[in-house]
């Protein structure tokens, strides 16, 4: 604040303020319209009129000239700061709240939600229910999202990821290169080329699973596209002699079969697992993303997520989607387990980092009290979410899902579920209940028409056949 004596009370004009102090009487505040404020130390006696902007606020501790000229506004402001703190705290003690969840409001206020976003899409990982939670916040936010050119539903997979296999990365006519708020499709992972359609304060994360359990899903739903895959009769047939149906160099196709995750990142999945090389990737993965979820905890890990990002729990709720019933599902025997960890080494190293970064995060920065209050409120609203839009609340088999736009792709022997709406739905209600729903292809040809009605729409082939 500006410091000004009281012989230079007449050149204040609206906008400045004055800091001091009168040496004499109590603190007093002096009010006036215009002109020359009343004299030093004098007190107002009649009330205050409407239209007075402005107060001196005069204080006998500090032996100086001048007083602190103080609009009512801020005043007014600093008043309703005070009584919102107070009444926090009265709430808190009240319901037995952990003073922690107000924070953000009391520090954080002023910081704005990220909206530039890398999600590197991992495989059989929940990483499609991931996806939908971003594209949902793309298209209620009016961001932009890099998508697949032309017919494509994948940036290249499996080779690495090129800026060029994004749509719209050229601006027409001005011979440069598009930036999006969030690039969330599968690729192997490629920094510099990411970069290139990327901003610079992008935050970059991704989701790993056990690779035991990442494995066994890739078996049953890769199930007839992986070579490595095809001849064994299930997958402890295949771990009891992996080498026998596994060949690194003949097909791109078993990248599913081992080492996957490793593979998304962008490392060599057959590479011996030798202890210099493993340390130096995880600390490459460890340089480039900001955050490792896991998918074992995923209700934790979109806490967490909604806390880095600086989002609401609304924005981080989710249906899932891409999974499979319980009778697709196989039991893996522990001699298995074992055999697969041994398979997937380099996977099995990578989730018994990033497991343990997870929880050292989620103790600095949640808590255990605030991380088991966040994920109840989170599993509340899904609850209520899942019983405002879904008939009967449950899941259903693809047989049962007639709307096109919500029937999910199958694949191989796995028996992926989805949803059915309720009847009766408001637009507004309608509209959620089908973003929260929308299967991975149908909601990226649904973005593509958005961000580009010039270009033909997206065919989603297993529709139409």
């Amino acid at each position: 604040m500006l410091r000004v004596p009281p012989s230079k009370w007449a050149d204040l004009s609206d906008g400045h303020e004055a800091e001091g102090n009168t040496r004499q009487g109590g603190p007093a505040f002096h009010a006036w319209r215009s002109g020359r404020p009343p004299g030093e130390g004098q007190a107002i006696q009649a009330p205050v009129p409407a239209t007075i902007t402005w107060a001196v606020l005069c204080s006998p501790d500090v032996l100086s000239s001048g007083c602190h000229l103080v609009s009512w506004r801020v005043l007014y402001f600093q008043g309703t700061v005070i009584l919102l703190v107070l009444t926090l705290l009265l709430l808190a003690g009240f319901l037995h709240l952990d003073m922690r969840f107000f924070i953000p409001l009391l520090q954080g206020a002023a910081k704005l939600p990220v909206t530039n976003v890398m999600f590197l899409k991992t495989h059989k990982t929940a990483s499609t229910t991931m996806l939908n939670v971003l594209f949902r916040f793309a298209e209620t936010h009016n961001l932009s999202v890099a998508l697949p050119g032309g017919a494509n539903y994948h940036l290249g997979y499996p080779s690495l990821f090129l800026a060029g296999y994004v749509e719209g990365r050229q601006e027409k006519g001005l011979g440069q290169q598009r930036r999006f708020n969030i690039l969330c499709n599968h690729l192997r992972f490629n920094l510099p080329e990411v970069q290139k359609v990327m901003p610079e304060d992008t935050f970059y994360f991704s989701v790993i699973r056990n690779p035991v359990f990442q494995l066994e899903s890739s078996f049953a739903y890769y199930k007839g596209y992986a070579p490595a895959f095809q001849a064994p009769r299930n997958l402890s047939t295949f771990l009891a002699s992996p080498w026998t149906y596994y060949n690194k160099s003949t097909d791109p196709k078993n990248v599913y079969a081992r080492n996957n995750m490793w593979f998304d990142f962008g490392f060599d999945n057959n590479a011996w697992p030798e202890e210099a090389y493993v340390r130096a990737r995880i600390a490459e993965v460890e340089r480039h993303f900001q955050l490792i979820l896991i998918a074992e905890y995923f209700d934790e890990s979109m806490v967490l997520l909604s806390h880095a990002l600086r989002w609401t729990l609304d924005d981080v709720v989710y249906f899932k989607l891409n999974f499979r019933s319980q009778r697709s599902v196989t039991s893996l025997t522990p001699q298995d387990q074992e055999r697969a960890k041994q398979w997937c080494a380099l996977d099995w190293r990578l989730y018994q980092h990033f497991n343990r970064t997870f929880w050292a995060r989620i103790q600095a920065e949640l808590g255990p009290q605030r991380l088991r209050s966040q994920v109840a409120l989170l599993q509340v609203r899904r609850r209520q979410l899942m019983d405002l839009c879904v008939q009967d609340g449950v899941p259903k088999n693809e047989s049962q899902i007639k709307d096109l736009q919500l029937k999910p792709y199958q694949s191989g022997k796995a028996d992926i579920l989805g949803y059915t709406l309720r009847l009766g739905l408001d637009n507004a209600t309608l509209q959620l209940c089908q973003r929260m729903a929308m299967p991975e292809l149908q909601y990226m040809a649904h973005l593509y028409a958005l961000q580009f009605p010039e270009k033909p729409p997206k065919k989603i082939p297993f529709l139409e056949g």
